[in-house]
Formats: structure tokens, sequence, C-alpha cells
């Protein structure tokens, strides 16, 4: 199929990494995006092994690296802010606890998308408000008017996915609660941080100060268990008031992180979730990133599952012909592994940090060493070498 028209909804990390893919693979790309612009600053994120060979791939690692937190590694403290463990970023070849590419994850999209803003059409500030789909295509009515028609559509628009609930189901059907509460907003950096993450957690709450690049503010990361979670994710004076109820009383310096909570310009507070499906296509419509398989921040393999899915979706369609069934299927069976690793590297942090065992159990350490690898190692690159790639044939 030449000239095959793909209609990307979503333009954070996992949507405009496609775009470059799909572009270099001879695709005619269009992303939409709901947000006014790119959405700035945010949680910092991490490329682990496999990820780092798709950032190579992709001809971006001295652009990443350029915008990276430079964070030097984490302590844990306890409630006087005394060291109890600490760990380095060089640690297990840059992919431990604190990974040699941590990047806010607005800089790295930023970075992606100035990669693509020149081959790819970005339509921001409007959303797929319709679509119907037959054997050759798909025909998208836009909230803004435009309509269009695609021969593929991928849904990489987040956790709370427009596109997924449209064309899969509702989102109970698969957004799975661990049972955790996740916030984080930028403070003013009045804690003394010098390139050091501090990380404190008693009794299933957590509190955090993460550097950042500008020495003058930090980010705030606080958490707590939740069993039940029905708070609007668009309802920020409701997250906020359930933050002050649920981190009160919390030790270390939580009362102080908790007084420049209306101050943030960016504050952020969700569920810790993963998506579980058995399927990430339907049609010529498939998922990827967070839309398809989040992993939840607390797997710290969500840009990995992303980029890597990314490089395999564009890869396996193009080897497919464009064919959907084909294309999808290759992916799928290619990423799966990969995914559920990650995915249980989540769960079992979740339930480490809720555990209220003064002495928890200690994991079976040969059984997580090999997950571990799994969910960094990740799937087998192929190098797609029958399949065009228009940055070789331009020589970039």
């Amino acid at each position: 199929m030449g000239n095959v028209k793909v209609l990307v909804s979503g333009a954070s990390i996992a949507g405009p990494a496609l775009a470059h893919w799909l572009h270099r693979r001879g695709a005619e790309v269009t992303v939409v995006e709901q947000a006014p612009g790119l959405r700035p600053g945010g949680q910092a994120v991490d490329a682990r092994g496999v990820a780092k060979e798709v950032i190579r791939r992709m001809g971006l690692d001295t652009a990443v690296r350029a915008a990276c937190t430079d964070t030097a590694g984490a302590y844990v403290v306890d409630a006087a802010g005394n060291v109890l463990e600490t760990h380095r970023v060089e640690d297990h070849d840059g992919d431990g606890y604190i990974s040699e590419i941590e990047i806010l994850r607005g800089d790295l999209s930023q970075v992606l998308y100035d990669d693509t803003r020149d081959d790819v059409e970005y339509v921001f500030d409007d959303r797929i408000a319709g679509l119907t789909q037959d054997a050759t295509g798909v025909d998208v009515t836009f909230a803004g008017g435009d309509r269009r028609r695609f021969d593929l559509m991928i849904g990489a628009d987040g956790l709370h996915s427009s596109l997924r609930a449209m064309v899969f189901g509702p989102r109970e059907r698969f957004v799975r609660h661990l049972g955790m509460v996740l916030a984080f907003y930028t403070v003013p950096n009045e804690f003394g941080l010098e390139g050091w993450m501090l990380d404190y957690n008693e009794a299933g709450r957590t509190a955090g100060l993460r550097p950042l690049p500008d020495a003058s503010k930090a980010i705030a990361m606080l958490s707590f268990p939740a069993p039940d979670f029905d708070v609007d994710h668009r309802d920020l004076g409701a997250q906020k008031r359930l933050l002050r109820e649920q981190m009160a009383g919390f030790g270390w310096e939580t009362a102080r992180i908790l007084t420049h909570l209306d101050d943030a310009p960016d504050f952020y507070l969700d569920q810790v979730a993963q998506v579980v499906m058995d399927r990430w296509s339907s049609g010529r419509v498939g998922l990827l990133g967070d839309a398809a398989f989040s992993a939840s921040p607390m797997s710290g393999g969500g840009t990995g599952l992303a980029l890597v899915g990314a490089y395999l979706l564009a890869g396996e369609l193009a080897s497919a012909d464009w064919d959907p069934v084909a294309g999808f299927a290759g992916y799928e069976a290619k990423m799966r592994s990969y995914v559920e690793a990650n995915q249980e590297i989540g769960r079992l942090h979740v339930e480490m940090l809720a555990s209220t065992e003064p002495e928890p159990v200690e994991p079976d350490m040969e059984a997580l060493t090999d997950l571990i690898a799994r969910a960094v190692g990740g799937p087998e690159l192929p190098d797609y070498a029958g399949v065009p790639d228009l940055a070789v044939s331009s020589g970039r």
C-alpha cells in the first residue's frame, strides 16, 4: 500500500515517537492533540535498557541526554532526614533506581515534537469526536468540524484514552486501580536539594523531592493508599482536598511541601493504575503506550513501553505492507511479554510501598532478577531491513 495515511491521537511521548517511525517507514502522519499545545514539565521519566537503543536508532541520543535532569542519585531518609539508603545513577550500568537517562516528561515530549514537526501534521486544540471504520479505512469526525478519512488510527492518548473508550468499551473494563494515589507538583527548592532525590516512606504513605535542572525549583511527590478512588481526574479542587486530608500529620518535610500546593502551576494527582487488555487493536484502530498497557508510574517502565512499542508498531505495520491484521498481530506478539513484566514490577512496587508490616516478606531474589531483566532488556528489536527508512535514504 502506498502513501498510507495514519491518524495518531495524543502528543505526549508515545504519539510523537510513533509519528517519527511511521514517517520513516513512508506513512503520511497526522497527530491530533486536544490540548492547545505541548504540556510542559510533569514527572521525571526514565529510559532503561532496550529503550535506550530505540532512542539511539531514532538519532536522538544527543538531544535526549542534553535535556536530562542530571540527577546524581537518590537518598532514602527517615523522618529526621537521616540517610538510610543510597542509590547512585551509575548503579546497574545506569539502569537502576535512578536511570542515567532521566528526563522530565514535557522535555522528552518537546524533543520528540521538534524532531517530527517538519515531517508530520500536528493538529492541536482538537480531538476525535466520532469515527466509523470499514474494510479499507476509517472515517473520522473532529470536534472542530473537520471530516477526514485515514487508512489506520492509533490511540496514544494515555490512561484515560477517549479513543479506547470509543472503540473498545468503557474504561472500567480495562483500568485496574492498584490501591494507591500519586500526586506531584513543582515547589520552590527551599529544601537544600543539590542534585539528589530524597524519598521518605512510612506505613504505606510516601513523600519525596526530586531536583530539577533549574536549581531554584524541585518536584514534590506524594502518595497514599486508597482502596477506592472516585475523584474526577479533571477536578483539581477535589484532588487537592483529598491530598491534604490523606497526608495530614505525615512526617519529614510533608507539611512544608503542602504549603505550596495552591501555588503549583503543574499539579497532578491520579490513581496508580494499569491498563490490562486482551488485545490492543480492533480492525484498523490500534492502541499504544498507556492507552494500551499502562504499567503505572510505579513500574518505572512506562516511557520504555511507549518508545519500544512505537518502534515495533511502525515496523510491523510497514513489514506487513500496512495490513492491519498482520501488522497489529506482529506488534502484540513482540510486546506482550515486555508489557507483562513491567506491569508485574508496578504491582510489586505498590505492594512493597503499601505494606504496613514491620518486617516485610523478602522477595524471591532469583525470580525478581529474572523479572527485572525481562522488563529492562525487553524484546529483540528487528532491524526491519526490508522496509523503507527515509532517514537512511535521506542520509539523516
